[in-house]
């Protein structure tokens, strides 16, 4: 039975997958917080914490809140900055079998750029994953991958600065996010996933504010995942590059939905907090599917639910 999966087709390293399983970046820390309740050599590929040029401490408190079949959060991308990850964490990757991607976070066109740089020919990181879905300080706080233009350019920096395959993460608040995953592809990328949080808040009727810290979060769990797959489905319609599902998924069944809405891959985010066993549950179901359903190679599954 194969399980293997090519999320860069068009690069001249590659990057194959073991198996379509990935962490989100954000949900699974670094890697090695997992690495006891089971073997995280089994997976796919990793992807890291959201990585920025200098160390940031994050949003105020509180930063998480419950909701109907989900969770907001409001982390505020706290992370130890690429510098300390460079020492402390690669080094750790290299000896790993299971590839780790890691996701870069930039402020400026810029700072992506030099993010990707410094990452560029380090052992134990097999490839980038570009967030941009969050601050653009140039323009005026909007997002990178609201606008197709402003997505393009971040990817175009990113693949000259780096020979690492690149997967640029989309967010769902934009219109026309068709159209920014045509732009990022022409821009470069080796794949695109999606989607990252969609805009959300709550309100603490006893304090009459909103409950988090940074007033809004993002929204993750099974509750955002009719609506990720719906784009799933709409982005891998668009472009000829490998696109990677993200959204709700906590079973078997919900990542097959996925791999037949077109996607080539998929990332379990919100799963991780409530059974730190899932994605290799998720693999050994997809495993299961196959064998009963006399499937060889998981890539005949790829799209087939596309009608």
């Amino acid at each position: 039975m194969n399980l293997s999966v090519q999320l860069a087709p068009k690069h001249k390293k590659g990057l194959r997958l073991a198996n379509p399983v990935m962490t989100a970046s954000g949900t699974f820390g670094w890697g090695t917080e997992y690495e006891y309740p089971f073997d995280i050599q089994r997976l796919g590929a990793i992807v890291c914490k959201g990585t920025t040029l200098k160390p940031r401490e994050g949003n105020p408190q509180p930063r998480i809140a419950e909701t109907p079949c989900g969770v907001l959060n409001s982390i505020g991308l706290q992370n130890i900055g690429v510098e300390t990850v460079l020492k402390e964490k690669a080094p750790v990757w290299a000896g790993w079998r299971v590839p780790v991607l890691v996701n870069i976070v930039g402020e400026t066109v810029e700072e992506y750029a030099r993010l990707a740089s410094m990452l560029d020919g380090v052992a134990g990181i097999s490839g980038l994953e570009v967030n941009i879905g969050c601050p653009n300080i140039e323009a005026g706080g909007d997002d990178f991958g609201t606008r197709p233009e402003s997505a393009a350019e971040v990817t175009a920096a990113v693949k000259a600065a780096t020979s690492l395959p690149v997967m640029v993460k989309l967010t769902p608040n934009t219109g026309d996010i068709a159209g920014v995953a045509r732009a990022v592809a022409a821009g470069g990328a080796d794949a695109i996933s999606l989607i990252n949080t969609p805009r959300g808040m709550v309100i603490d009727i006893a304090k009459r504010k909103p409950l988090l810290g940074n007033k809004h979060g993002g929204l993750s769990g099974p509750a955002i995942r009719p609506i990720a797959l719906y784009l799933v489905y709409k982005v891998a319609g668009a472009v000829e590059i490998p696109v990677v599902g993200i959204g709700g998924i906590t079973s078997s069944s919900d990542a097959l939905q996925f791999i037949m809405a077109g996607a080539s891959a998929f990332q379990m985010g919100t799963a991780n907090f409530t059974n730190p066993s899932a994605p290799l549950e998720v693999l050994e179901g997809i495993e299961e599917f196959m064998k009963k359903g006399g499937i060889t190679d998981i890539n005949e599954l790829i799209g087939a639910g596309r009608g």
